[in-house]
């Protein structure tokens, strides 16, 4: 201990002291320090500095390091029969469930089932009428069955019981923001705007909220579902649907099965008034999507290329998709971004959209991507414990990689990669497989998905293509319909490579963090020679590894191209390579692809800058090359000029950003951009931009998009925006016909916003308040602050009363997204800013109605971070807190 190393130290300066002197004990209380005075012999002043130091150090405690083990398993749950009603009035679940166990080795007269707020009716062996003796710990939500007699191995039982469900939820996270288990949506038909329906989400552990079930990744089994509901509504569960019976009270019972194992936390049910769109055929098996009827004809473009990822990852996985047919639902309301349930996707309601609303939006393609990788990566082969969940996530979002790299092309799949990364750095470092987490749902973050992926991308650079999705058939063959960790993983790629792979995944699965890079590069005339010097300067915080084994290449680049690759291994704090070369080369890089997960600083001049973009060999080294860059300098504008014409649209977008005002050589460049550029995130950009520059082409350009019917609606908001600038008038009348027309699309609603906003015309309040719950992500925040400015223009009061009731209503509306709830907040918090700034310019009578408004807007504020049930959105919040008055 610290303490005692101090204490030694002291002892021995004493040791060779010969006259009084005062200690000093760094890290003592003073207190303790006044009484060290030396004025005995040298011998009593140790002793009385012995006797000081022990009364300061505290006994030793021995714990054992926090391991959060794997579910032990006694017996094998084997099959799984559900028998389902639903009390829509009470929210309940009216469930009768036959499952069928067996013992794991020893023998076993009691089971132990996961049921959390549930209320037993009968409880007793399938096979007989006697009820079992059982006892319910409320609290732990657990039942334990004691059964009819013992059961050796290799025997089954099945047990029956008969029960009430009551699903509530006790908390949730920013991925999953609530744990339910099981949600009826408007239950009474209350809302007349929001359909009736009932679906589930069962990761983590919240499955046993609505049937008694082993609720644990490692338990796995087959299972039939009888799902009784009105004759109105479509069933969605797992597996097939093999049977459905009218029956005599007008409901109608669909009876799914499912005949290959998989975890409990994968069942899922759907219930709803859902359009069923059948796509052709895959190999034979059925794929569908469930959306309600106003989005029927547009199904296949909510989701995109389904058919065809199919292929592509039963292709490059070397096992055709294994599961019996493929259906994909949107739910409203859900409390995550989608599941993975077998068979039987969810996903929120942010997937729909219309074919013309979805022109250029990824977001689609890439989640269907992820959850349908899923199902091999998570459904066929699950991870153990959620210790081990990368090995479900990391994969998911490495599809999303993959799968635009093989769709769009590697500079797309680049720059998700970027966007993978850049939201990975900062976040709170713990390792990949993260044994000692507080509870299940922290392991939903950037590490198990976003690093996760990142280092699936960094095993493929070592490797390479063919051994590296070689490996993707060997581990999920080896270790089908069975739950791993990160063990089976590393031995299925040392059985193919020959290798031991023990260096790898201990410093990237198993330790925390990631190197810090400061790379130097530098010619030597005298010898021909190029050196590279690779600095590793991370922290050792946290478990963190002091040096990071880094296999990679140094390419060496001459007249335009690389003409060299050498191959190099990093693994030493502070190294130095050195390559003969002919002549001063144009450009040397480390890690060229950037495979390599990390924060590096590449210590290039502008020139060298300017050099990586032209002759990068990817997306990220044309971003990197650009980074940097000064935008003001001659290089650097020259380098944004010319990157106008760069072939992947976000760095299009990145140029324009970083340009400024377009100068008379660019100008051109940029008018092309905003009317014909073949995406219409850079046509939204260019038009910005045109609008920044005051234009003179802007009002005839901006009329152009707004009126564009076959444009991407980002385009057209884009266009009406602009317009603002350059003619208020016809804007505002294209607003109002818009609005008339019914377009209601997100970004065209704050588009339409910001034109009523610059009009200053309170007339227009009630366009903001029917669409409060409309606009979303960050077109929401402008929007609420101009339905704000508008209100206190007004100079009403109980207008403004009102106002501020119904933004409460939206900031503390669980059921709303995220964003908007986080939007609410920050509009408040600015409004609260400006309303302070205004209080000594107004009278004392002012004042008091200045002050009543602060305390409100300061209550919303409270009201919304007391409601928000996602912690880190609640911790983010803090920050946006309206400020004291003084």
């Amino acid at each position: 201990m610290r303490l005692i190393a101090i204490a030694a130290c002291l002892l021995a300066s004493l040791a060779a002291c010969n006259t009084p002197k005062t200690v000093v004990a760094p890290d003592m209380e003073q207190r303790q320090l006044d009484t060290l005075v030396v004025s005995a012999p040298a011998i009593d002043a140790e002793e009385e500095m012995v006797e000081a130091m022990e009364e300061m150090v505290e006994e030793p405690t021995y714990e054992l390091p926090v391991y959060r083990a794997s579910q032990t398993r006694t017996s094998d749950l084997i099959h799984t029969t559900l028998d389902l009603a639903f009390d829509w009035e009470n929210e309940q679940v009216i469930g009768k469930a036959t499952l069928t166990l067996a013992p794991i080795f020893y023998p076993q007269n009691s089971i132990t089932l996961d049921a959390k707020g549930f209320e037993f009716n009968e409880v007793r062996m399938a096979n007989g009428d006697s009820p079992l003796s059982y006892k319910y710990d409320a609290e732990a939500g657990e039942v334990t069955i004691n059964l009819d007699k013992s059961y050796a191995r290799g025997e089954t039982y099945q047990v029956y019981i008969d029960y009430v469900a009551t699903p509530a939820p006790e908390g949730g996270s920013a991925a999953i923001t609530s744990d339910q288990g099981l949600f009826f949506i408007n239950p009474r038909g209350e809302d007349p705007n929001k359909p009736q329906q009932i679906w589930t989400q069962g990761e983590t552990e919240h499955n046993s909220r609505w049937f008694p079930t082993i609720d644990q990744p490692n338990e796995r089994c087959t299972q039939e579902m009888f799902l009784t509901v009105a004759d109105k509504y479509k069933t969605l569960s797992n597996g097939l649907l093999v049977g459905t019976r009218q029956n005599e009270d007008g409901t109608r019972t669909d009876h799914w099965k499912m005949n290959q194992p998989h975890a409990p936390y994968l069942f899922m049910v759907a219930i709803g008034e859902f359009a069923v769109v059948e796509d052709e055929p895959w190999n034979g098996i059925t794929v569908d999507y469930y959306v309600e009827e106003e989005y029927e004809e547009h199904a296949e473009d909510i989701f995109p290329y389904t058919p065809e990822m199919l292929t592509f990852f039963s292709e490059m996985t070397g096992v055709d998709y294994p599961w019996p047919k493929y259906s994909q639902v949107v739910v409203r309301d859900y409390v995550s971004g989608a599941m993975e349930n077998t068979t039987g996707v969810i996903f929120g309601e942010f997937m729909y959209g219309t074919d013309r609303e979805l022109i250029d939006v990824d977001v689609n393609e890439k989640i269907v991507a992820h959850e349908m990788f899923h199902h091999w990566f998570g459904d066929l082969v699950t991870c153990e414990s959620w210790s081990n969940l990368t090995l479900n996530e990391g994969f998911a979002n490495y599809s999303e990689y993959l799968w635009l790299e093989h769709q769009h092309g590697k500079d797309a799949a680049e720059m998700h990669r970027i966007d993978e990364q850049n939201a990975y750095i900062g976040s709170e470092l713990h390792e990949l497989i993260w044994y000692d987490y507080d509870y299940p749902e922290q392991m939903f973050d950037a590490h198990s998905y976003n690093k996760g992926g990142l280092v699936l991308h960094m095993l493929r650079g070592y490797l390479g293509d063919e051994l590296f999705f070689a490996g993707f058939e060997k581990y999920l063959t080896a270790n089908q319909y069975s739950a791993v960790e990160v063990d089976e993983l590393r031995m299925a790629y040392e059985d193919l490579s020959g290798q031991d792979l023990q260096w790898f995944f201990n410093q990237w699965y198993l330790s925390a963090g990631h190197p810090e890079l400061t790379i130097d590069y530098d010619y030597l005339p005298e010898s021909n020679e190029v050196t590279v010097r690779v600095r590793q300067t991370q922290s050792t915080d946290n478990n963190v590894p002091a040096i990071f084994q880094l296999p990679t290449q140094v390419a060496i680049y001459k007249e335009g191209r690389a003409t060299r690759y050498e191959d190099i291994m990093v693994n030493e704090r502070d190294q130095i390579f050195t390559f003969a070369v002919g002549d001063e080369p144009d450009l040397v890089v480390f890690d060229p692809q950037f495979y390599i997960l990390s924060e590096r600083q590449d210590n290039y001049d502008e020139k060298d800058y300017a050099t990586l973009y032209r002759m990068g060999e990817n997306g990220t080294a044309r971003y990197e090359g650009m980074r940097y860059l000064d935008p003001s300098t001659e290089t650097g504008r020259a380098l944004f000029e010319e990157a106008l014409n760069d072939p992947e649209h976000e760095l299009r977008q990145v140029a324009m950003g970083r340009l400024g005002a377009p100068s008379e050589a660019t100008i051109s460049r940029i008018r092309e951009i905003a009317t014909s550029d073949p995406h219409s995130g850079a046509r939204a950009s260019a038009i910005e931009m045109l609008a920044a520059a005051e234009d003179e082409q802007l009002a005839q350009i901006a009329m152009s998009a707004a009126q564009d019917q076959q444009a991407a609606y980002p385009v057209v908001a884009a266009g009406l925006s602009a317009l603002a600038s350059s003619d208020l008038t016809k804007a505002v009348e294209m607003a109002q016909s818009m609005e008339a027309q019914g377009v209601d699309n997100t970004q065209m609603v704050g588009a339409i916003g910001a034109v009523y906003a610059a009009e200053e015309n309170p007339a227009r309040l009630p366009y903001f308040q029917d669409r409060l719950t409309q606009v979303d992500g960050p077109p929401s925040i402008g929007f609420y602050a101009t339905y704000l400015s508008l209100l206190d223009a007004t100079e009403d009061a109980s207008a403004m009363s009102d106002g501020l009731n119904r933004m409460e209503e939206v900031g503390t509306d669980q059921g709303l997204s995220p964003y908007q709830r986080f939007a609410t907040a920050r509009v408040i918090s600015e409004f609260h800013a400006e309303q302070l700034s205004k209080f000594e310019e107004v009278s004392e009578e002012d004042q008091q109605m200045l002050d009543d408004r602060l305390t409100r807007l300061e209550g919303i504020f409270q009201a919304i971070e007391d409601a928000e049930s996602i912690p880190q959105l609640k911790q983010y919040l803090e920050r946006f807190r309206p400020q004291p008055r003084a």
